[in-house]
C-alpha cells in the first residue's frame, strides 16, 4: 500500500513585498513566488520595508481607512488624505495647506508619491522614515491637532478599528502600530511606468519630439539629473537653489534640523514622478507652474551666499523650456496612476 504523502505550507513575507509559500511534500520541498503584496511600475526598484513592519493585505487596508480618516484631528474635519489628496497629486494644490480651524502652515504640503523611497521625510528632512512621518501632522497643533494618546484612544473606543488592529497586529491600537499602518498604505502610492520608462526600455515611440528634446536638455544642458537622479528622480539630498531667499525671514529650512550653517535654506529634492499633478512647486509653494519652476533655474535662481554650486544661469531659449516643460509632465507622467478613493470607515 502506497504511503500517503503529507504536505505542509506557510508563507513568509519578505522584504520586496512579495509573499513566498514553502511547501514541503515526502521530505522535499519547493517555493512558490505568490502575487505581491505591493505591486511595484516598471522603471522603480524594489521597495524595502522595515523589518519589523513588513506589508501585508490587511495591514495596507487598514492604513488606507487611517489615512482617510477625519476622526484623527481634534474636531474631526482634517484627515492627512485632506493634505495629501489622491486626485491632487498626493498633494492639495493650495499653497499652504489649512488644518485645524483654518490655520495655515508655512511650507507647502509635500506628496506622498513614491515616499516609499524616499530617506528623510518632510521638506526639512527631520523625520526618517515614514512610519516617524505618519504621526506628525496628528499631533501637529496647525494640522490635525490632537495628541496621539487621544488618537490611539479614539481608534480604540471604535469597535471596527480595535477588531482589525487586533488581527493585524495582534493588540490593541498603539501609536507605533498606527504609524505602522498608515506608512505601509503611504508605501503602496507608487508612480512609474511612464513614457520616460517605456522610452528607455526600448519603445522609441514613447516619447514625442518635443519631450525627447526635453530630456536630453533634463540630462545635459539644463542639469536636472544633477540633483533630479535615478529611478525617483530624487538623489534624496537637500539643497539651497535661492527659492524664498529674498525674504524679511527666509525659512532656514534644513539648517534647524542638521544645526550646520551650510544648510541654511535647503529643503529635499523632491521627486518629479507625476510632477505635473502635484503643483503648486517649491517649499513655499510659491510657483504654481512647471514653466515658472524652469524660469527659476533658467536664471539662476536668487542669489544667495548659501547657494547651490549646480544653481546658475542655464540661458536655455524660450523653446527650450518648453521642451523641458513637456518632457517632465508628459514623459513622467505614470500609465496607471494610483487615484486611490476613500474606504468605507470601521465604525
Amino acid at each position: 500500500m502506497m504511503a500517503r504523502a503529507t504536505h505542509h505550507m506557510w508563507g513568509i513575507a519578505l522584504s520586496a513585498g512579495v509573499v513566498f509559500t514553502f511547501v514541503i511534500s515526502a521530505g522535499a520541498f519547493t517555493v512558490q513566488a505568490e502575487e505581491p503584496v505591493i505591486k511595484v511600475p516598471a522603471g522603480l526598484p524594489p521597495i524595502e520595508f522595515p523589518e519589523d513592519n513588513p506589508p501585508t493585505a490587511e495591514k495596507i487596508a487598514l492604513g488606507k481607512q487611517l489615512f482617510f480618516d477625519k476622526r484623527l484631528s481634534r474636531d474631526n474635519t482634517i484627515s492627512c488624505a485632506s493634505c495629501h489628496a489622491p486626485d491632487k497629486g498626493y498633494s492639495n494644490a493650495d499653497q499652504f495647506a489649512t488644518g485645524f480651524k483654518g490655520q495655515k502652515g508655512g511650507r507647502n504640503s509635500p506628496t506622498v508619491i513614491n515616499a516609499a523611497y524616499n530617506k528623510f521625510h518632510f521638506w526639512d528632512g527631520r523625520a526618517g522614515s515614514l512610519e516617524e512621518q505618519a504621526l506628525g501632522p496628528i499631533a501637529n497643533p496647525i494640522e490635525m491637532n490632537l495628541t496621539l494618546k487621544e488618537a490611539v484612544d479614539r481608534i480604540n473606543a471604535i469597535p471596527g478599528y480595535k477588531k482589525q488592529f487586533q488581527k493585524v497586529f495582534g493588540s490593541d491600537a498603539t501609536e507605533e502600530n498606527i504609524a505602522k499602518a498608515i506608512a505601509t498604505y503611504e508605501r503602496t502610492v507608487l508612480c512609474g511606468d511612464a513614457p520616460y520608462d517605456r522610452f528607455k526600455a526600448g519603445d522609441k515611440k514613447a516619447l514625442s519630439e518635443a519631450a525627447q528634446r526635453g530630456m536630453k536638455l533634463f540630462f545635459g544642458k539644463a542639469v536636472c539629473s544633477a540633483c533630479h537622479s535615478g529611478p525617483n528622480f530624487t538623489d534624496n539630498a537637500f539643497h539651497n537653489i535661492g527659492v524664498g531667499m529674498d525674504a524679511k525671514e527666509p525659512d532656514v529650512g534644513r539648517k534647524a534640523i542638521s544645526k550646520l550653517g551650510g544648510d541654511q535654506g535647503s529643503f529635499k529634492t523632491p521627486s518629479l514622478r507625476d510632477i505635473a499633478r502635484s503643483g503648486p512647486y517649491m517649499h513655499d509653494g510659491s510657483m504654481q507652474t512647471l514653466k515658472e519652476v524652469v524660469d527659476h533655474y533658467n536664471k539662476g535662481g536668487i542669489p544667495n551666499e548659501f547657494l547651490d554650486e549646480e544653481i546658475y544661469k542655464l540661458s536655455l531659449t524660450p523653446q527650450e523650456v518648453d521642451d523641458l516643460v513637456t518632457f517632465m509632465k508628459e514623459g513622467l507622467g505614470s500609465s496607471d496612476y494610483p487615484e486611490h478613493k476613500a474606504p468605507k470607515l470601521p465604525e
